[in-house]
């Protein structure tokens, strides 16, 4: 039996990893500052720790096949666009103390979960994004501290990997979504907070939406992403990859596309005033089909209705 550790196993993605492992055999212990917040850990054994105290790391991190990087102080741009102080404090210390631990120990090899925020904002300026291919990380100018928090990291997992032999496998998310992920608080991203404000309209209604809707991203639902991460695990790819979709939709068109699903009348009041990120964020999977032969299967049609309905069913249980 293969056995994995997840850090950040209390988050969105952690938690649907746990459950993902288990049903490929694994003993999944997960470590995080919080247990799942929607649903029972699938875990083997949970426990909680603050991974910013490296004595904490080195009582709870053991030898294992896999482990996952998945821990981090994040959320969606309101949160990551004034946070950053925050943000490349706690992210840098989990992480520095996770890749010391584990050269140590020896991990049989290591995950570590990057970001599209990675990429540098002048690659960004346009809502026509074709798709930012993976060597375009450099030279780096990301667009906010989270995301030069995610470059080095990147840098330190491959001087790990390069000089101490540590087993590596990096992926860039990019705009991972689906049910039992935040949704209201100030950290959710955008496909669950226009879920929750078009769960919570009426019929016919205007919802708030940041900036002018124009601008654009990929969204990738969880199921898929789970599929490429297992896959990159399983590879001997050793530089960091994308994970994402690459079709391209505006917070508009999401927003039709939600109150469709909904079958409600959404107009939409835009605000200026709120943080937007870059103008058009996308995803190449030229290097990802070739060295994988993963690509999403997931629609965002298909993704967001199962987002929403989860949403709906959560506000209407807690009325």
């Amino acid at each position: 039996m293969k056995t994995a550790i997840i850090t950040g196993a209390g988050g969105f993605i952690g938690s649907h990893l746990a459950k993902f492992l288990k049903k490929k055999g694994y003993f999944v212990t997960g470590i995080d500052i919080k247990k799942p917040e929607f649903s029972k850990t699938a875990a083997d054994k949970f426990i909680i720790a603050d991974l910013r105290d490296p004595k904490i790391v080195k009582k709870h991190l053991y030898k294992v096949d896999e482990l996952y990087m998945l821990a981090a102080d994040m959320g969606g741009m309101g949160f990551i666009s004034c946070n950053g102080p925050q943000i490349v404090h706690n992210n840098a210390i989990i992480n520095l103390n996770l890749l010391h631990r584990s050269a140590e120990l020896r991990i049989g090899k290591v995950f570590f979960s990057s970001s599209a925020c990675a990429y540098p904002e002048e690659k960004q300026l346009s809502t026509k994004n074709s798709g930012l291919k993976e060597q375009e990380a450099y030279p780096a100018n990301p667009d906010t501290a989270y995301g030069w928090e995610k470059i080095f990291t990147e840098q330190t997992c491959m001087a790990y990997h390069k000089e101490l032999g540590l087993k590596i496998a990096i992926a860039r998310f990019h705009n991972i979504y689906g049910p039992e992920g935040t949704y209201e608080g100030g950290r959710e991203k955008s496909p669950a907070a226009l879920c929750r404000k078009i769960a919570m309209a009426k019929k016919t209604d205007s919802i708030n939406v940041w900036g002018d809707g124009k601008q654009t991203r990929s969204y990738c639902y969880i199921d898929d992403c789970l599929e490429g991460i297992f896959k990159l695990m399983q590879s001997d790819y050793d530089m960091p990859l994308n994970i994402g979709s690459d079709r391209l939709v505006t917070i508009n068109k999401m927003v039709d596309i939600i109150a469709k699903i909904a079958k409600k009348k959404i107009s939409k009041h835009y605000d200026l005033s709120k943080p937007q990120g870059v103008r058009g964020r996308n995803s190449d999977n030229t290097l990802i089909k070739k060295t994988l032969e993963w690509s999403p299967k997931i629609t965002i049609e298909e993704g967001l209705e199962k987002t929403y309905k989860w949403i709906d069913s959560q506000l209407k249980k807690n009325k």
